[in-house]
């Protein structure tokens, strides 16, 4: 097709026109020139000349004209200096050096492409990194992202630094083939199963403490977990005559078991709380009938003794507690099935405080403490308290605890705003130095934000972390972080064997 070509020259000006003939000339040749250059204008491009004014755009494709557009170097701003601590926290996970080569490998960091390593213990005698005040972690991550496969393989590897490792609570029993493999123990409790343990047992005494400091640290071991039990099966706090009749029912169990050598025993205790004159007596001049008011202490300890507790606990131990042992796991998967944890609690209340002898020792090294599917033990106060307990003292017994659960809105689940049991939760979770979090679901993403202060680029990542993937966050420092597994590791650890089956 032939295209219709147009061109414009000066025209000869003669040198005595007047100056409105040469400007009349110079405007006719700028017209020309305007009509060759859009007579070479395709037919669509004239086409939107004849649009209406409204719907033309307000600057040409090319951009906006004129000192304006920033274009051509005009526009000229002072460079900004910053330091790596400033953007990491406009940029996270980009301007981050990492915890070191020290400690337990864990995977690799996703951005800095390097090897990351973990050990709590390490990082706070270092000072190396600013808040980092306690070994305590938490794990949170939905079911099938990888969270429980990361508790062993932290479990597994500190082993091999000379840590060793205790389980007080195992409810699924997915602990005891780790422990067979590596070298410790389970034990096993529940109807039917011939493991017993007493947890009135007096746990050995430390070189560096008196034998009257060590007598009076027994007993008030022994009382809080008495008391424990009895608020766990009342569902109440206890009354001052109940404190009253525990304290006398324990001095006179335990006088009686020392003249025969042998260690008191919780039959023992319902049995006194049930003799009204015998703590009537033993009280003395001081006004009020104990006795009466310990009935309801009887009948609950009587669950122990009696009930679908009996001859787990209200038996001399059928083990001794060897701590020099890699790893003690108490598998508990036989109690709590019925959707009752009632009995779940009980049980763990007796075997915390019999592997509390253990932990008290100042010689017996650094260990892990971990509490796999803690989100069960929220809803009771007396097992929060024991918890804390160990949070608190965790520098002092040189112990780092690991709470596993599945969402971050479990620690809401300790009851109502204010309520006792919600500051405990949220008082464990104040005292974690370290959390990592695996993928949450949408509805969850605003709890856990909340409660770990996440930017929202971190909320962000959470929401889409694939399976072995999780946000650590260390004291304020962000990593994403992807756990590698041994394939010797993935064997021993599957949890979907029988899915697979």
């Amino acid at each position: 097709m032939s295209r219709t070509r147009a061109s414009a020259s000066p025209l000869y000006v003669p040198h005595k026109a007047s100056r409105a003939e040469q400007r009349a000339a110079r405007a006719g040749f700028t017209e020309a020139r305007r009509k060759a250059r859009h007579a070479g204008t395709p037919p669509k491009h004239r086409a939107e000349q004849t649009l209406d004014p409204e719907l033309r755009p307000t600057y040409p494709a090319a951009g906006r004209p004129g000192p304006g557009s920033a274009r051509g170097g005009k526009l000229k701003l002072p460079a900004h200096r910053m330091t790596t601590a400033t953007a990491s926290g406009a940029f996270p996970f980009v301007a981050e050096g990492g915890l070191g080569s020290e400690g337990v490998f864990i995977g690799r960091d996703v951005h800095a492409e390097a090897a990351f390593c973990f050990d709590p213990f390490s990082l706070y005698n270092s000072g190396r990194i600013d808040g980092f005040t306690n070994p305590n972690a938490v794990l949170a991550g939905i079911i099938g992202m990888g969270k429980s496969a990361l508790a062993k393989s932290i479990a597994t590897r500190s082993i091999a630094h000379g840590y060793r490792i205790y389980i007080p609570c195992d409810p699924k029993g997915e602990w005891t083939a780790v422990a067979q493999a590596l070298g410790g123990y389970t034990i096993a409790l529940g109807p039917g199963l011939p493991g017993r343990l007493n947890p009135l047992d007096a746990p050995a005494r430390p070189a560096s403490v008196s034998a009257d400091d060590w007598a009076t640290e027994v007993r008030k071991r022994r009382l809080l977990l008495l008391a424990g039990l009895a608020r766990t099966v009342l569902k109440r706090d206890l009354l001052p005559m109940e404190h009253t009749a525990l304290d006398i029912a324990l001095d006179l169990v335990v006088a009686e078991a020392t003249a025969r050598g042998t260690a008191p025993l919780l039959g023992d205790i319902a049995h006194a709380l049930g003799s009204p004159q015998r703590l009537d007596q033993a009280l003395g001049h001081q006004t009020g009938h104990v006795g009466s008011a310990a009935r309801d202490l009887a009948h609950a300890l009587r669950r122990l003794v009696h009930g679908d507790l009996s001859g787990m606990f209200d038996a001399p131990s059928t083990v001794v507690l060897d701590p020099t042992a890699p790893m003690l796991s108490i598998d508990l998967s036989r109690l709590g099935g019925s959707g009752d944890d009632t009995a779940l609690v009980l049980a763990m209340t007796c075997a915390s405080a019999w592997i509390e002898s253990a932990l008290s020792d100042p010689d017996g090294g650094r260990r892990w403490v971990i509490y796999d599917e803690a989100w069960r033990l929220m809803r009771h106060v007396g097992l929060l308290e024991r918890m804390q307990s160990q949070w608190k003292l965790s520098r002092g017994l040189g112990i780092a605890n690991l709470m596993v659960i599945h969402r971050l809105s479990d620690l809401l689940s300790a009851g109502d705003a204010g309520s006792r049991g919600r500051v405990l939760a949220e008082g464990l979770l104040a005292d974690c130095s370290t959390r990592i979090i695996y993928r949450q679901e949408p509805d969850q993403l605003a709890a856990a934000a909340s409660l770990l202060g996440l930017t929202g680029v971190e909320t962000q990542a959470v929401s889409a972390l694939t399976k072995g993937r999780g946000l650590w966050k260390v004291a304020g420092r962000s990593f994403i972080t992807q756990h590698i597994l041994h394939p010797a590791e993935r064997e021993l650890f599957d949890t979907d064997a029988r899915m697979a089956a």
